[in-house]
């Protein structure tokens, strides 16, 4: 399916090393079923050097980055998860001391679970499973933070409720990583923001304009007078 492809570039493409990683997937209804696929999939991405020819997932950057990804994965089982897909210990010919993770799935996960609510960095997708748009939505404003989230859908009128009512800073309708282009600003919202001023786009123009307010006034017999009018501007 087309949001396979771009489910997975997103959460894995990078080894989940950026910002607007695609790190948790909520399946509404029956999309629940579309996990079984997803893992097969995700299964297929190859993992070596970003150098080799090939490479779907690289390293992550520092081996203390591999073991805090690790811990949390393990504490989603811990606390009742599922983990359809491992990508711990993975083993990369010619890269044995590597600082590797393969692709991860962990479904079931409910919000209060630590490997939602930290930030992994890292390939892996955390699945929750809600029955409604609603409560889709509603799940993604309880969440502190606001940086971006997207929607997959063929409906229009979901993809327009879902981007009048998520109260999120930067929303795609099926694009996964919802960046926008320079002339718009990068608009996080609630945790993912600090100040009063995006940092560019017209915000960014804004916060670097020295503003000039003139005000003028022309009547005609101005041009008629040889008067000094020492009154203050005032219209008759």
């Amino acid at each position: 399916a087309w949001y396979q492809r771009r489910v997975r570039g997103a959460a894995f493409g990078a080894a989940g090393q950026r910002c607007m990683a695609l790190s948790v997937a909520v399946m509404v209804g029956e999309a629940r079923n579309w996990i079984p696929e997803l893992v097969e999939r995700a299964q297929k991405l190859k993992v070596t050097a970003g150098n080799q020819p090939g490479a779907d997932v690289g390293p992550v950057i520092t081996p203390q980055s591999k073991a805090r990804i690790e811990r949390l994965i393990q504490s989603g089982v811990d606390e009742g998860a599922a983990l359809p897909l491992d990508g711990r210990n993975i083993q990369v010919d010619g890269y044995e001391k590597g600082n590797f993770v393969g692709p991860t799935i962990i479904s079931e996960v409910k919000p209060n679970m630590e490997c939602y609510r930290e930030e992994i960095f890292g390939p892996v997708l955390n699945v929750l499973e809600v029955e409604t748009l609603d409560e889709a939505i509603e799940l993604l404003n309880d969440n502190p933070y606001g940086n971006g989230c997207a929607i997959f859908t063929n409906s229009g009128a979901a993809a327009r409720k879902f981007t009048n009512e998520v109260e999120v800073g930067q929303v795609g309708v099926n694009v996964p990583i919802p960046v926008p282009l320079p002339m718009f600003s990068f608009t996080g919202s609630r945790g993912s923001f600090l100040g009063d001023a995006n940092f560019y786009g017209k915000a960014g123009m804004n916060f670097y304009t020295q503003w000039k307010t003139v005000t003028t006034l022309w009547k005609e017999e101005d041009a008629k007078t040889a008067n000094a009018e020492v009154a203050m501007p005032r219209m008759q």
